[in-house]
């Protein structure tokens, strides 16, 4: 008798699982969550003193020469653009049996549907920031006139190097007013000539004012607005670390403030069923996404705002499974970064 329970209870819990693992004769997606992309052009300054910063002011003249390498930062552009993320509370099993029409899923590598019954063009991903190439500055000691070069000290090399300065602008002038011993053939000559004095009075220059370079980088942060009246700290930036850590308090704080809109994008039905919705879930759903508002702001000034359609802010629609089923095959092509309709056909099926 004992052993009879046993085995009878045996064959009952054996059962439940055995029924929770039936498999789904179907395919798994996820429909997207929208995220804003900020681009952020960034200009690095790299000041590195002259080796002579110290005589600037004696010989040169030249007050507030920096004595100490400095770099600073600038954000000179904000540009955004959205993408549309796998959002996991939004998981769907597309019904691939006799009864529906499903041929195949198009998901992009995250698993969130392009398309069903068709192929969906894949984005072109944003192509990086490229400066524009740059020349080096010029070496300074490539104009060092020999007495420069056997100077004894410092001192004397700075005073010297001073000298050749004012020989390049007096000879600057005399060539401009027409005086110079030996004048330029022509225009084009005198042109050539004053280019090759200004770049030997930069370089020059350079052994007392230093060099400052400037470079141009790109940076990029994601921000998921989440829900209407959300202020969100998106990124810090600091002029003398550039982009920074959201804890990292050097830098200023840019906040995103959303708007919801309370505008939703519609698909029109293409079967009429007379106002009665659909028994046959199919399971193929789509968003119908929400307009909503973002302000980025620096503490608390605007600094760009724009308005888009995020998935997250409107609803999900099943489709009825008409759409896929015995008397119509349908092809549906989806924005992947709001996950609504882009297109919808539908097609008879022959009886």
């Amino acid at each position: 008798m004992k052993k009879l329970i046993i085995v009878t209870l045996m064959a009952v819990y054996g059962l439940i699982p055995a029924m929770s693992q039936e498999p789904v004769n179907g395919a798994t997606y996820f429909l997207p969550k929208t995220a804003v992309k900020f681009k952020l052009l960034i200009e690095k300054s790299t000041y590195t003193p002259g080796e002579m910063a110290n005589y600037a002011s004696r010989y040169m003249k030249l007050s507030n020469v920096g004595m100490q390498p400095q770099t600073h930062y600038r954000l000179v552009q904000i540009n955004f653009y959205a993408v549309g993320l796998p959002d996991s509370t939004k998981q769907f099993t597309a019904l691939i049996d006799k009864k529906h029409s499903i041929i195949n899923l198009d998901r992009d590598e995250n698993g969130v549907l392009m398309a069903v019954n068709d192929k969906a063009a894949r984005i072109t991903p944003q192509q990086p920031f490229r400066p524009a190439p740059k020349t080096a500055p010029d070496n300074p000691r490539d104009f060092f006139t020999e007495d420069i070069l056997a100077a004894a000290n410092e001192p004397r090399m700075a005073e010297l190097i001073a000298q050749e300065i004012t020989d390049i602008r007096e000879s600057r002038n005399l060539l401009t007013r027409g005086e110079a011993e030996f004048m330029p053939k022509d225009g084009e000559q005198l042109k050539i000539m004053l280019a090759q004095l200004a770049r030997q009075e930069k370089a020059l220059l350079q052994v007392f004012q230093g060099t400052t370079q400037l470079d141009t980088l790109e940076q990029e942060v994601t921000f998921i607005p989440q829900k209407d009246g959300e202020k969100s700290l998106v990124f810090r930036f600091s002029k003398h670390y550039g982009l920074v850590d959201a804890d990292d308090l050097s830098g200023k704080p840019y906040f995103a403030q959303v708007e919801d809109l309370h505008t939703l994008q519609t698909i029109k039905p293409l079967i009429e069923n007379d106002g009665k919705k659909s028994k046959d879930d199919c399971g193929i759903a789509v968003n119908l996404p929400g307009k909503i508002k973002i302000t980025l702001l620096n503490v608390t000034e605007p600094r760009a705002s724009f308005e888009l359609y995020a998935a997250q802010f409107g609803r999900v629609e099943p489709l009825s499974g008409e759409l896929f089923g015995k008397k119509f095959t349908t092809h549906l092509l989806l924005d992947s970064v709001t996950g609504n309709v882009k297109r919808l056909e539908t097609e008879p099926l022959d009886k």
